[in-house]
């Protein structure tokens, strides 16, 4: 195939003449500084590397910026075409999905391969949340995901965020884009989660180091993301240092998080602030949801220090509630004598809650009158 064939091949795909030209220099180098393509390219050095960030987003190229001077490297033409033909494969079903007017569907698992895709993933999973995030992310990428950290707080969603590598952060750096904020200087996985139903998992080498040769897995399956949700609070949530957390909110206030309920009504306890809680639960173990109200009197969490968990990702509220007729005799739920007569106490968890005495849909706090 000659350099025209070539060439024409590669218009088809949407590339530009100079694109052309600046990518064929880019493959005969293999690796080579962007003065380097700028010269033998006869194009500008400020044009190539906005060339390379097109091609690098395509997978035609890797932009090496971590280190001086930036250098751009060809990816392997077996691995280019492979992904060409991948992405006009799934081009199919999505085409005929839009076409029969069904609504987009997350593929359960994706293989990751460039640090480019996992920001742009990262970013995307930011910008959709509604209720709550968890974030493990390398300090040096902070910046490149702070203004979508914000949007995301300013929309009220839950932001756990644990950044690594570097723990001499200061708390004024995270204030309005998170909630809860702790630091380790060890380097860690980055992990994203959001609303319990989508994660994203690389290894902390494929952030950092280009080359690294590693990938990440993106998932939007129910059923997984809570593991990994697990493994961020339990592996590597313990270990980091708190640094930053967020004023109690104005109440009331109703939580469909519960994590997030659980966070606010630590906080307003903290503050010595009387709370009651309402919240439509049912009884673990069975299918009808009522409202529960009472006062609450404690929290089971390991979201904040010194934290009140008695296993690893543990979050309950304890609520005192006046008890009905034969109220407070279930196991499980402790009897006390108040001013007003009997009350007893209870425990509400989150979705999928089987040690708590209830399970709740959502939650609403108000300070008490």
């Amino acid at each position: 195939m000659d350099d025209e064939t070539v060439a024409d091949n590669l218009r088809q795909l949407g590339l530009s003449e100079k694109e052309i030209d600046t990518y064929l220099t880019i493959l005969e180098h293999g690796e080579a500084k962007a003065s380097t393509v700028a010269e033998d390219a006869g194009v500008s050095k400020r044009y190539v590397y906005s060339v390379s960030e097109k091609l690098d987003e395509r997978g035609f190229v890797d932009v090496i910026d971590h280190v001086v001077p930036t250098t751009i490297r060809a990816n392997p033409p077996e691995e280019v075409v492979a992904a060409l033909t991948s992405d006009l494969e799934s081009l199919e079903p999505e085409l005929t999905t839009r076409y029969g007017n069904v609504s987009e569907q997350e593929r359960e698992f994706e293989v990751i391969k460039t640090r480019t895709t996992i920001m742009k993933r990262i970013k995307g999973l930011l910008e959709r949340a509604t209720e709550e995030v968890t974030l493990s992310i390398p300090a040096s990428l902070l910046e490149e995901v702070e203004d979508e950290l914000r949007s995301t707080v300013d929309r009220g969603v839950l932001v756990i965020l644990l950044v690594t590598g570097d723990d001499t952060l200061p708390a004024e750096r995270f204030e309005g884009i998170a909630s809860v904020v702790r630091v380790w200087g060890e380097n860690a996985p980055l992990i994203v989660t959001a609303e319990r139903r989508l994660g994203l998992f690389a290894p902390n080498e494929m952030i950092v180091r280009s080359n690294a040769g590693a990938q990440g897995i993106a998932i939007s399956q129910a059923q997984l993301v809570p593991i990994i949700v697990g493994s961020f609070f339990g592996n590597y949530w313990p270990m980091a240092q708190q640094v930053y957390v967020t004023d109690p909110d104005d109440l009331p206030r109703t939580y469909t998080d519960f994590r997030h309920a659980v966070l606010q009504s630590t906080l307003h306890l903290e503050a010595g602030r009387e709370i009651v809680v309402r919240a439509e639960a049912r009884p673990v173990r069975t299918d009808e949801y009522a409202t529960v109200e009472g006062r609450l009197v404690g929290v089971r969490q390991s979201l904040l220090e010194p934290t009140r968990d008695t296993f690893a990702v543990e979050n309950a509220l304890i609520v005192e509630i006046e008890a009905a007729d034969g109220a407070g005799d279930d196991e499980g739920e402790d009897e006390s004598e108040g001013e007003d007569g009997d009350s007893h106490t209870v425990t509400l968890g989150g979705e999928g809650a089987f040690v708590e005495d209830y399970e709740t849909k959502s939650v609403t706090l108000e300070p008490v009158s």
